[in-house]
């Protein structure tokens, strides 16, 4: 019996600013796969991952998930700077209905910063963080928009680790990275076929991903 994609979409169109910037798009995730999104700058790749997760409506199509199972870790990180990491997670964890955070907070080595507040944190630990609140949701399907910005060479073993776990427990990733992300047998998925508009889309906000 086959498998249902954990996630699918058909005939998709993404806008950003009221401007279409991706149409016809047609893929599926299946439990257990890792598809990583490529194309330049400006392409639309944030705004599709921002689109999937619900943060914006489509254009056009349609976007096929169970509910409650897609969690988004964007460019922002989703924390507040006046509590500490463990409350940060802890906050996440309850929203989530998740059971602890001892997990979360080994598997992006945060022991050690779990009493500091995040807004005290460098960069990389705020991603480390940022990303670590993805072990708290309980969703199976992850939506990554550069997860690998602000890590260091350790960081990006942890976050290696972390993927091909979830992987292995039958989640799915679907991440925008210009970085490899250590995953053997991840499908690359290249956007530039998608593209609407031409060079004008191009330079409308080309700031974004």
């Amino acid at each position: 019996m086959m498998t249902a994609p954990a996630l699918s979409v058909a005939a998709l169109a993404v806008a950003r600013g009221g401007i279409v910037v991706l149409h016809g798009l047609d893929f599926a995730l299946s439990p257990g796969e890792a598809l990583v999104l490529h194309g330049p700058n400006g392409i639309g790749k944030t705004s599709l991952l921002r689109t999937l997760a619900g943060l914006a409506p489509p254009a056009a199509g349609r976007i096929d998930a169970a509910p409650d199972s897609l969690a988004y870790a964007g460019h922002l990180d989703g924390m507040k700077g006046t509590l500490t990491v463990a409350e940060n997670l802890r906050f996440w964890a309850r929203a989530y209905g998740a059971a602890g955070i001892d997990g979360a907070l080994a598997a992006m080595d945060l022991r050690p910063l779990a009493d500091r507040p995040a807004g005290g944190l460098s960069a990389g630990q705020k991603r480390r963080l940022g990303l670590a609140r993805l072990l708290v949701t309980g969703r199976p399907v992850w939506l990554l928009d550069e997860p690998t910005v602000s890590l260091d060479a350790a960081s990006l073993a942890l976050l290696a680790a972390v993927l091909g776990a979830h992987l292995r427990q039958g989640g799915s990733v679907l991440a925008a990275s210009h970085a490899d992300l250590g995953l053997a047998g991840a499908r690359a998925f290249d956007l530039a076929p998608f593209r609407a508009g031409g060079a004008a889309a191009g330079r409308f906000g080309e700031a974004f991903a």
